[in-house]
């Protein structure tokens, strides 16, 4: 008899012990109005405050924060770039977030300035979000006869050192947004029978 484990499920507790902060940036309005082809408007005052709170991603019900899950993902799948063995198209087909939005457990975010290169090389300055002590729950839906839940790890381990999330990560030649697995827990037949 041949038995398959598909959807076998894992739970991933990440807190930020390598790093020093997870900045957060949502695109801007003016630059999906460019993409629009709107008329461009003469330049308003901008409301440093105003920044930091649209670069933010309020939870549901107003409790607290969330980082995008997919966010995640993409860094777990590119850093198959970085391990032998596990493809990109592998690694994005075998497990799957089981959430759009991940709760940050993290004390209140602050605003950060920075100065940035947009269009041309122009110097801009964008105000953000910034957690410097940080955790997320990641709960995991894997095939279990693609990929192992050590596997997984490692796959998360090399992302959060590689690749990273949020604005200046390790991907675009940062240094925040770096993370690791602290804790992984797999429910046992006991336990998911428990929950039915």
């Amino acid at each position: 008899m041949v038995s398959f484990a598909i959807n076998t499920q894992l739970s991933m507790k990440i807190p930020d012990s390598r790093t020093r902060v997870t900045v957060i940036f949502r695109l801007k309005k003016q630059i999906k109005d460019k993409h629009l082809k709107k008329p461009a408007t003469k330049k308003e005052k901008r409301d440093p405050e105003a920044e930091f709170r649209a670069s933010l991603y309020p939870m549901p019900g107003g409790n607290g924060y969330g980082f995008p899950a997919i966010a995640f993902k993409s860094a777990a799948v590119d850093a198959c770039s970085h391990i032998d063995g596990v493809t990109k198209v592998l690694a994005r087909g075998a497990f799957h977030i089981n959430a759009e939005l991940l709760k940050i457990e993290a004390d209140k975010p602050t605003m950060r300035e920075d100065m940035v290169r947009i269009a041309m090389g122009t110097a801009d300055l964008r105000f953000r979000g910034e957690f410097k002590k940080w955790k997320v729950l990641i709960p995991i839906r894997y095939n279990a006869s693609v990929l192992s839940p050590d596997q997984i790890v490692n796959l998360f381990n090399t992302a959060g050192f590689a690749v990273g999330v949020g604005e200046m990560r390790p991907a675009r030649n940062g240094s925040y947004g770096m993370f690791h697995v602290e804790e992984v827990e797999i429910p046992t037949e006991e336990s998911k029978s428990k929950k039915s």
